[in-house]
């Protein structure tokens, strides 16, 4: 009997070695802690993984262009290169005390997924593009998810060069000193998805036994940027009635913020006091201005919006108490249902026939794919990682933790590429 002729999906395979030394080489750019990183943001160790990144792009004949926001794209021509590519991405970046997988899994999945249809000797319908966004984390420019929402244009172009780190330092400025600042498009070139492939940063999928996790949507996010004015005095003989103290202002909206989060933590909310900054924060004189950067989520879209709400008064009740000026600088939100059902499916049903045990999960952490889905149909799948540890130097996963999901990014992104019409 004639044997059935293999498609290019059941014979793609992914090399767990080749893939493994890759993660290695990254891990020992911009190390931090023990077994963990500090590679912020157009930091030198930045530069050092981008040039890695784009070394390894090119040696696969990839094509690599660089936007006004750093962003990078590394792009593999299809059979008809008329077409919108399928885009794999996520960032390169870390936090102060980072691990080796949390972005860093989404962007050297995408290059395996190259490398593995080249070992196949298949051409895709559809281009493929690899993205490393520039500055997910916000550790050092705030906000968080900047390169890609300059790139679906949530975010001005000049705002979002503009951004400075604690020392005065522009996103714009840094990532020229490091060769990675280039032209933006006049408008975003059109995707035909994007996928994200991305650790779990929670403890479900490890704690369950799962191997994939099949992203319907995130928690319903906001975040704020809250700026405290008061007045400097002398702490020993300034009366308490007449004191302006802007620290103790963020203190109270912080600890508010906190409370927030305890308060819903039974049905799933979270909120975190995230970051106090202070002038001049020294003993012997008060301190006349503090920004405050604290965020709420909740899976239920309703209550999400509640703790908003309750956070932005809590600003306004912290700074009366304080008897200090306040204003709301910033405001991001993020997450909700806004993933594209149809790759939703595919990424269930490749899961399933592939037999990996999986679950349907909502994100908990803002990725770049939230800000891309304004732009083409999207979605994520998740890994488990060790205990659900992330933005920590203990962050840990194995080769089995994510072959399953590197595994499925590549069928599904495979099928996508070559879907006729």
């Amino acid at each position: 009997m004639e044997q059935p002729v293999q498609s290019a999906g059941d014979k793609a395979r992914i090399d767990m070695d080749r893939f493994w030394a890759t993660i290695e080489r990254s891990a020992e750019i911009g190390p931090g802690r023990p077994g963990g990183l500090s590679r912020l943001a157009a930091s030198d160790a930045d530069r050092e993984v981008r040039d890695q990144f784009v070394a390894w792009c090119r040696e696969a004949g990839l094509a690599v262009r660089v936007d006004g926001m750093g962003n990078i794209f590394a792009r593999r021509a299809g059979t008809d290169n008329s077409l919108p590519p399928v885009v794999m991405g996520s960032h390169l970046d870390t936090q102060f005390n980072g691990g080796r997988f949390d972005g860093i899994l989404g962007v050297l999945g995408g290059l395996e997924v190259c490398r593995a249809l080249d070992t196949l000797g298949h051409r895709t319908r559809r281009p493929l593009e690899v993205v490393n966004w520039t500055n997910e984390e916000g550790a050092r420019f705030s906000p968080p998810m900047v390169g890609s929402g300059a790139f679906t244009g949530a975010y001005a172009l000049d705002w979002a060069q503009g951004r400075r780190d604690g020392d005065g330092k522009s996103i714009g400025e840094e990532l020229a000193r490091i060769g990675y600042l280039g032209e933006m498009e006049d408008k975003p070139h059109a995707f035909d998805a994007y996928f994200e492939l991305h650790i779990e940063q929670g403890p479900i999928l490890d704690r369950e036994g799962m191997q994939v996790g099949v992203v319907t949507g995130g928690f319903p996010s906001t975040g704020m940027l809250i700026e405290f004015k008061g007045e400097t005095a002398h702490t020993g003989p300034w009366p308490m009635e007449r004191r302006k103290n802007a620290l103790i202002a963020g203190a109270r909206f912080l600890v508010a913020v906190d409370d927030l989060g305890w308060t819903h933590a039974g049905t799933g909310g979270k909120a975190t006091a995230a970051r106090l900054v202070a002038w001049p924060n020294k003993p012997g004189i008060l301190s006349d201005w503090s920004q405050a950067v604290g965020d709420v989520r909740h899976p239920d879209p309703t209550t999400s919006a509640v703790m908003a709400e309750a956070m932005r008064r809590a600003a306004f009740e912290a700074a009366a108490k304080a008897d200090c000026g306040v204003e709301i600088l910033d405001v991001w939100t993020w997450g909700g249902r806004i993933f594209a059902p149809e790759l939703i499916e595919q990424v269930r049903a490749i899961a399933t026939a592939r037999d990996y045990r999986h679950m349907d999960i909502l994100s908990q952490a803002g990725h770049d794919a939230y800000f891309i889905a304004r732009h083409a149909p999207t979605t994520m799948i998740f890994t488990p990682c060790k205990g659900g540890i992330t933005h920590n130097n203990g962050e840990l996963c194995t080769r089995d933790d994510l072959e399953p999901g590197l595994d499925v990014l590549l069928r599904a992104v495979l099928a996508r590429a070559d879907r006729p019409g």
